[in-house]
């Protein structure tokens, strides 16, 4: 059990390493087979035999033939023949990230994990072990001798220096990036290159004749603010190096959502089963979704009428976050598992193995991964009504009795719209 350190602590004067994790899927399965993947040109890819999903990371001797993250794993084969297709193991990766976390956490309970292959940690109190450097290379070197896996680490007074050290060396860098070094190292590159300004940032920083993070940190803060908001005072601080976030440790997601419903009465009508699943389907996604966050396996909960409790889960190829896929495995599961057996008192649905979206490598086929911008969007839209509006606002057909596709109920949505399968949808006041 870690140690309760939530509490606020110093800010100045702390050493802050990040552990960045060197194309950590591809190195896990070189870990793991070194003589089938160690050396070797690889792709963790999805849709491997049919040769159309997306690359999730590449090795090194990959990107270097210009294998890229994101690119079809055919455009892939076409830069690198000799390229090895990996199917994802996220089981496997959760194992080897436990482990190197496990490593890190020796040197320091002030462990914050913010991804599957990255963390920070706060070394201030762990002069015990050596000067901020010598634990960085330490700490490089365990993961490498017990894990077999390569890493960058970042060292710095802060957490948004010590990620941008971290990038400086891959793979297997150790980085030192001081406030004084900000100017020399930093100020010419454009603003998109600071961690935490994205391209729709950097681009409106570029109407206002913003382009390098050396006029960012020079710029008038009120013009930023007046532009920005708050934010805007985050952009100069940050491009002057400074950021006083705490390392968090406890900031850890749930290990599971669900949602359960005591029946009324006992059912066991087929139709009655759909509603009552869809609607718990829709309302733990909307839960987890809420949090961030994507599952990896769906349980349901059955009590019959006698008080007895049967759960069955199955575990998911990708994760999701979407209802409408989590109902159909828990209809599968109560279908094959209790459908025709008797009446049932209690329902539920359960959501398991979570991890933050965007950590999730989503492997897809061509088609799911066209289309999954507009489920994240549709589903995006969804929870706004329903935040604006009310849990009434929008609901599944399939919940009152039809198929599960969307119904807008509520008539307060007037001169609203909504993505649907990449079509766009508006209401008037009428139902």
């Amino acid at each position: 059990m870690r140690e309760d350190t939530s509490s606020h602590y110093p800010t100045r004067g702390r050493v802050i390493l990040h552990v960045d994790m060197n194309a950590f899927y591809c190195s896990v399965h070189a870990a793991e087979q070194p003589d089938k993947y160690a050396g070797k040109p690889t792709a963790v890819a999805g849709s491997v035999e049919l040769r159309k999903g997306i690359v999730v990371t590449a090795s090194y001797d990959a990107r270097r033939m210009g294998v890229k993250t994101g690119m079809l794993v055919g455009q892939a084969l076409q830069k690198c023949p000799r390229l090895t297709l990996i199917a994802p193991d996220f089981h496997l990766y959760r194992k080897y990230s436990a482990a190197f976390m496990n490593i890190a956490y020796s040197y320091t309970p002030l462990l914050q994990a913010t991804s599957i292959d990255e963390c920070y940690l706060d070394i201030t109190g762990s002069s015990y072990f050596g000067t901020p450097l010598e634990i960085a290379t330490d700490l490089q070197n365990r993961i490498r001798d017990e894990l077999r896996l390569p890493c960058s680490v970042g060292v710095a007074p802060n957490k948004l220096l010590a990620k941008m050290a971290s990038d400086m060396k891959k793979p297997n860098g150790i980085s030192i990036l001081r406030i004084r070094d900000v100017p020399k190292l930093l100020w010419e590159q454009p603003c998109a290159e600071l961690f935490g300004i994205g391209h729709k940032t950097a681009a409106k920083l570029r109407e206002m004749g913003i382009r390098t993070l050396g006029q960012l940190a020079a710029a008038d803060e009120a013009r930023l603010k007046a532009r920005f908001g708050v934010m805007g005072s985050w952009l100069k601080q940050a491009a002057n190096g400074i950021d006083h976030s705490l390392v968090e440790p406890d900031n850890e997601p749930n290990k599971s959502i669900g949602h359960t419903t005591t029946l009324p009465a006992d059912i066991q009508d087929r139709e009655d089963i759909r509603r009552v699943m869809l609607n718990l389907s829709d309302q733990v996604c909307r839960r987890m979704r809420r949090q961030k966050l994507m599952a990896h396996t769906v349980q349901i909960t059955i009590r019959t009428p006698d008080m007895k409790t049967i759960t069955r889960s199955r575990a998911l190829t990708v994760p999701t976050e979407t209802a409408e896929e989590v109902y159909h495995e828990a209809w599968e599961l109560y279908f094959k598992h209790w459908h025709g057996k008797g009446p049932v008192r209690l329902l539920g649905v359960t959501l398991q193995n979570l991890l933050p979206r965007s950590e999730a490598a989503i492997q897809l086929d061509l088609f799911d991964y066209e289309r999954q911008p507009q489920k994240v969007q549709l589903n995006e839209t969804i929870d706004q009504l329903r935040d604006k509006f009310g849990e009434s606002a929008v609901l599944t057909a399939g919940m009152l009795g039809n198929d599960p596709s969307v119904m807008i109920r509520n008539h307060k949505l007037r001169g609203t719209s909504l993505q649907k399968d990449g079509r766009r949808f508006d209401y008037d006041e009428t139902e």
